[in-house]
């Protein structure tokens, strides 16, 4: 299962979810959101990451030539759509990109392409990081293993998950000491349980 961790504001906690053995490290370009960063301060954090963790940016209402400008700026590896976007939209995107979908009932999921990967969130209207968690059953008699799940998941519920196959979870407020400041016992945790999951 492949770990995402979001939300990262500063150097200190991404070296801190590396370390604990992180696959991924999500960066908030959403100015409204108590997450956001700054492109030239991710820039410099990206640059310190080690080979094989990706770096993710999450876009909210974005314009593809904005996304793909901070993508060249910071280097990130996928760009996270965290809005509904359309034909034209990814006909502009240059940058790689996984959608996301904001889900309020459990057709949502199953309205979803089988062969696409997604990360599937709960539906708040501030897009995500309150720690709002999705409705399990509705991935019952789901192929999960293009899925990723986010929303509300810490490391006393992550064995809930047992069984669904999901390709990853991603993580913010769940390892968090406060908005935009992670717990590095928290997030230790949470890996280790997610990698029980695994194996």
């Amino acid at each position: 299962m492949r770990i995402k961790i979001c939300g990262i504001t500063n150097l200190e906690d991404a070296l801190n979810a590396v370390e604990a053995g992180a696959d991924a490290l999500g960066f908030v370009f959403y100015e409204k959101s108590p997450r956001y960063i700054d492109p030239q301060i991710a820039k410099e954090i990206i640059k310190k990451l080690p080979p094989f963790v990706q770096s993710v940016g999450l876009f909210v209402n974005e314009i593809p030539a904005k996304i793909d400008f901070i993508v060249r700026q910071t280097q990130l590896d996928i760009v996270q759509a965290h809005f509904d976007i359309d034909e034209r939209f990814i006909k502009h995107l240059q940058s790689k990109y996984i959608e996301v979908i904001r889900a309020k009932e459990k057709q949502d999921i199953l309205n979803l392409n089988p062969n696409k990967y997604y990360l599937v969130d709960a539906f708040v209207e501030s897009y995500g990081g309150e720690g709002k968690r999705i409705a399990l059953d509705w991935f019952d008699e789901v192929d999960c293993s293009k899925l990723i799940i986010a929303g509300g998941l810490n490391s006393d519920n992550l064995e809930e998950l047992e069984g669904y196959n999901f390709y990853g979870v991603d993580v913010s407020s769940g390892v968090e000491l406060s908005k935009g400041k992670k717990d590095k016992q928290k997030i230790i945790n949470f890996i280790n349980k997610a990698n029980e999951l695994s194996s």
